[in-house]
């Protein structure tokens, strides 16, 4: 049997990475109030936008990333976010680019009890020229207590295709984000997808100044740790 040429070698490895990159993505995308990965249902209010910056690992893949969000209705709310990130664990290193967006729909708003919406989310990532795509659709439910905690469930699926080739899981996620003073909150989550064992992470988020919030995240699963450090500020 003739052995695969050195181009034909390179592009099934970019395809791999391309995969592999695309599920890192549907199971531990930024896709929530940071730091948290598991989402709320809530949205920007009518007229209202943020604007995100950070820094994240996951495994041997970190980088730079960032969002921008508005609210056009009450109930609605649209994001657009990039990334710019390097995969150390390959040499030489790769360049992974990425640019994505979101739209949510709540129309089932609560201060308290119970808040449940949709989401659909997409996305586009390029390791030197060869790109993969991803889809979501989740189903997002929040439960505020009066004291202030709120527990957040996530249920969807998602599709990524990469050179050809098509995968698709259902992914969950259960959150719980407890303030310990109106400022100072910590954040507990799980998270994962279909034929996969749950991450798991745990956060810190301070508010400075109304609407200019820090926060971080380190979690662990599947044989790798992440972690997230960002500023998001919401006017």
């Amino acid at each position: 049997m003739k052995p695969p040429s050195p181009r034909t070698t390179r592009a099934r490895r970019i395809s791999g990475a391309l995969l592999t990159l695309a599920l890192l993505a549907m199971n531990g995308a930024p896709r929530a109030e940071r730091p948290m990965i598991v989402d709320d249902a809530s949205t920007l209010p009518q007229g209202g936008a943020k604007v995100e910056f950070g820094w994240s690992k996951d495994g041997g893949v970190k980088g730079f990333d960032g969002a921008l969000g508005y609210g056009p209705i009450e109930t609605l709310e649209l994001e657009l976010n990039f990334g710019h990130l390097r995969d150390g664990s390959v040499s030489p290193r790769e360049t992974i680019k990425g640019l994505g967006g979101a739209l949510k729909w709540v129309p089932l708003a609560a201060d308290s009890g119970l808040s449940a919406g949709l989401k659909y989310e997409f996305a586009h990532e390029e390791i030197e020229g060869a790109g993969a795509n991803t889809q979501g659709l989740l189903i997002l439910a929040s439960w505020t207590f009066e004291a202030g905690p709120r527990a957040d469930l996530n249920l969807g699926r998602e599709w990524l295709r990469a050179d050809g080739e098509r995968e698709s899981a259902n992914v969950w996620g259960v959150g719980l984000d407890w303030p310990l003073t109106d400022a100072f909150h910590v954040t507990l989550e799980t998270f994962g997808k279909q034929h996969s064992k749950p991450d798991r992470a745990v956060g810190l988020r301070y508010e400075l100044i109304e609407g200019l919030k820090i926060s971080g995240a380190y979690g662990y699963g599947n044989d790798r740790s992440f972690a997230n450090l960002g500023v998001a500020y919401e006017f």
